[in-house]
């Protein structure tokens, strides 16, 4: 189940060690509805996983949560389950539940799951990854939901999916991306190539930039050039252009092997351009010079 972003304030979100999923890219949404129930029980009720292989909690971080839950609440449940005593354990969550009792919170919202609920969702997950049949997006949610709810480390999801560790951390990364650019990816308009890129921009810039690129058809090597592009304009003050455009791309070829040395073409956004042609010698510029003539 997730939860909505609204009333975060500045950087909370940052502060919670999970990400916000969400439902419409999450293929056990309708069975986590059948095996979960979401609720507030006392903090008295809860304790924590003695196998939970996290053990240091950076106190000057969990005080900075803690201040903001005593501003804004908790905002994600945590996930628990319940034990014969009739209390519960914490299956993911422990920093939140942490924090709340450090901001002197006696309740918090859970999400209750029977340990074969539990499990269910998790072969259900892996299922749905292997079946190949996901987009990429849903496929990132599935990983992040195994990471953050199962708390699978990357190297367990890997195990269990048959990817690499880092095949599974780059997945996941593309759900920093706004909203406007995972549907993209969701709907097949751009490649993972041409996303990537893209992760940690602005996010503004990004939403502004995803229908110029389905429209105008970037390729992956040319959204990353742009971008190189608008780093070197925020520190320069120079306008980014959208540099080697694949129509260009035999003449480039061309002017290399005529002039043997590197070529580069860089247009704007109005088709604009330049030529770029690099020599390391005098001498070299000297016969660059006689085969143009």
């Amino acid at each position: 189940m997730s939860a909505p972003k609204k009333g975060l304030g500045r950087g909370f979100d940052s502060l919670i060690p999970t990400d916000f999923l969400d439902d419409s890219f999450d293929t056990t949404a309708k069975q986590e509805e059948k095996v979960s129930e979401q609720r507030s029980l006392p903090l008295s009720s809860i304790q924590a996983n003695p196998d939970q292989p996290r053990h240091h909690f950076d106190a000057a971080a969990l005080q900075e949560l803690a201040d903001s839950v005593k501003e804004h609440g908790v905002i994600q449940p945590i996930i628990v389950t319940p034990k014969d005593d009739g209390s519960y354990e914490i299956v993911a969550g422990e920093r939140r539940y942490r924090a709340s009792k450090l901001a002197g919170l006696t309740e918090i919202p859970v999400v209750v799951r029977t340990m074969s609920g539990q499990k269910q969702l998790e072969v259900s997950l892996i299922e749905n990854i292997q079946r190949r049949d996901l987009n990429t997006i849903e496929t990132a949610t599935a990983y992040a939901k195994l990471r953050d709810q199962f708390n699978l480390s990357a190297e367990k999801i890997s195990e269990r999916v048959h990817k690499s560790p880092s095949a599974v951390i780059n997945t996941m990364r593309l759900l920093k991306l706004p909203k406007e650019a995972l549907l993209a990816l969701a709907d097949g308009k751009i490649t993972e190539g041409q996303a990537r890129p893209l992760i940690g921009q602005d996010a503004e810039l990004i939403t502004e930039l995803i229908p110029r690129i389905i429209a105008e058809e970037w390729s992956a090597r040319k959204v990353e050039q742009y971008m190189v592009n608008v780093k070197k304009q925020q520190k320069t003050g120079e306008p980014a252009v959208a540099t080697v455009s694949d129509q260009y791309e035999g003449r480039i070829e061309t002017l290399k092997t005529r002039l043997k040395t590197d070529v580069a073409i860089r247009v704007n956004s109005k088709g604009a351009g330049n030529i770029v042609i690099k020599f390391k010698s005098s001498e070299e510029l000297e016969r660059i010079q006689e085969l143009l003539g």
